[in-house]
């Protein structure tokens, strides 16, 4: 267990994040190694440690432990150069894209970082193609080649002005060639080889992960600690708990309404804990089963639809720490709307019974709900229980609540084991593609098949073309509408990004990049108040 010895002054601060970085002016510790790692607790424990296999959580791993061609700076809002020199499209029709790479990059483990790497890393990915995976994240791509040891050239096979942001995601980690096969997943050994700025000292599966600083790391972070640990926790108690007893530094991801009401509550009092509030863009939606014999069938979609009260679940569940949300797409991105309300109106039983009775259904449809125990915070099962309350309140549906933990959660939608099912999304990069893309296709994110033709065919290989995004507002709009006529997903909160932190840690406010992914090396300890 880490302990640090040191006496924390009695101060409560609770402040937006805009706050802080305009009004708050402390120092960081001369040296980043003198008290030992820094400990963040999250409840978003990996669910691998190979990144041709995630696109999830792990991410917030594999920032910091591995490196990608583009990342995102502090303040930075496009990607930008970190294991590459310079990158940029070489031809006007955005169909190649080009980057050339620092000078002398190595693995952690001494191994040379070439373009070859880089081409095997992408390559893999594709290969491997894991069932809901990160391939579908590269459907532009045709082909990548390294010409020389720093240069890489990927010719894709359609305009796509988003290929930079899907660069700078951590699924496209670089990885070494002679430690992960080109055709197979790396044996999961708790161990990892990369070249982030941390490397990863020693991991324990759904426990912790401990970070050390990598002296061999090239790229833009500038480390402001010497080690990280973090620790994974089952639920937001045990991680507050852990907070308030000093095991933890800072709390991230998956805090309890009712600890962040009690943080706001205690802003006048003496408290150790400081409340950073920023705007989020992760959602919260569920997913319907085609094959599923009810789910399968657009009337009962439709008439669940009709009856969710999202209004009631961020407020009595979440305690208005959450917005509802009526389009996959989330407030504040370019291109948003509010399609589920716009069609549906105010939740009502009465429409809901029309719908069913319109298409011969006139008995109670019997639905099972599943979600997960360990993912997206304890209020999950309190938010599927208010599900079951509204929906069977209506007299119209027959509601099963069912649960998994989150590794086996995510083997059973893959296998299309659930008719429908809660998911989370985090964003890849701070754009409406990234809200619609990853959820259609043969291939997408919820390993759940969604043919939306239109959409892939022609909506967004139409936005992409454009590298001005506030010119794709059309094509977008008419993306959410088709999503809102199939209700295939349904949208159901918008969440804000809490970080809780105790009083003498510095960075939080700036550590959260545009895809909301902690950059750990911004945080440090505060040698002065």
């Amino acid at each position: 267990m880490f302990n640090r010895n040191r006496c924390l002054r009695r101060v409560a601060a609770i402040a937006s994040i805009t706050s802080l970085v305009t009004g708050c002016g402390v120092l960081a510790s001369d040296s980043a190694d003198d008290e030992g790692p820094i400990v963040v607790g999250s409840t978003s424990s990996p669910s691998t440690l190979d990144p041709a296999a995630s696109w999830d959580s792990s991410w917030e791993l594999f920032r910091n432990i591995y490196q990608t061609l583009l990342s995102y700076p502090v303040g930075a809002t496009t990607p930008q150069p970190d294991a590459a020199k310079s990158c940029g499209f070489s031809d006007s029709s955005n169909q190649v894209f080009r980057c050339e790479l620092r000078e002398g990059l190595t693995f952690s483990d001494g191994g040379t970082l070439d373009a070859k790497a880089v081409k095997h890393s992408i390559d893999r990915i594709r290969t491997i193609n894991v069932n809901g995976g990160p391939a579908g994240l590269l459907g532009s791509l045709e082909r990548v080649q390294a010409p020389n040891e720093r240069e890489i050239v990927f010719y894709l096979n359609k305009p796509d002005a988003t290929f930079p942001f899907v660069l700078a995601t951590p699924a496209m980690s670089i990885v070494d060639p002679d430690a992960y096969p080109a055709d197979a997943l790396r044996q999961d050994d708790g161990s990892v080889v990369g070249s982030g700025p941390y490397t990863l000292s020693s991991y324990e599966e759904g426990e912790q992960a401990e970070l050390v600083r990598n002296d061999r790391y090239k790229g833009f972070a500038e480390r402001k600690n010497g080690a990280v640990t973090i620790r994974y926790f089952q639920d937001s108690a045990g991680m507050v708990e852990a907070l308030r007893d000093e095991q933890v530094d800072l709390t991230y991801r998956g805090m309890a309404a009712d600890d962040i009401i009690d943080f706001e509550g205690r802003a006048a009092k003496e408290e150790d804990v400081q409340l950073i509030d920023g705007t989020g863009t992760d959602i919260s939606y569920l997913v319907f089963n085609p094959k599923d014999p009810w789910a399968g069938k657009k009337a009962v979609r439709r008439a669940v639809a009709q009856i969710v009260d999202r209004a009631a679940i961020a407020h009595k569940v979440y305690k208005d720490t959450v917005d509802p949300l009526y389009s996959m797409v989330p407030k504040g991105l370019t291109g948003h709307t509010t399609g589920f309300f716009d069609d549906y109106g105010e939740p009502s039983a009465a429409k809901a019974r029309q719908i069913l009775t319109e298409a011969g259904i006139t008995e109670p449809v019997p639905l099972t709900f599943w979600y997960t125990t360990d993912r997206y915070g304890s209020e999950t099962a309190h938010e599927f229980k208010e599900l079951e309350r509204q929906l069977e309140k209506s007299g119209l549906f027959d509601i099963t609540l069912k649960s998994r933990p989150w590794k086996t959660y995510v083997e059973g939608y893959q296998k299309g084991e659930y008719p429908v099912f809660g998911r989370g999304w985090f964003p890849d990069f701070p754009d409406a593609d990234n809200f619609i893309a990853p959820f259609v296709g043969e291939q997408n994110a919820l390993g759940t098949p969604y043919d939306a033709s239109r959409i892939t065919n022609d909506l967004l290989p139409s936005s992409r073309r454009e590298s001005d995004r506030g010119n794709v507002v059309k094509q977008f709009e008419e993306a959410q509408q088709i999503l809102v006529d199939d209700v295939r997903l349904l949208p159901l909160w918008q969440g804000r990004q809490y970080v809780a932190a105790s009083r003498d840690i510095s960075g939080a406010e700036r550590a959260l990049d545009p895809s909301t992914i902690m950059m750990m090396w911004e945080l440090s300890r505060k040698t002065s108040w």
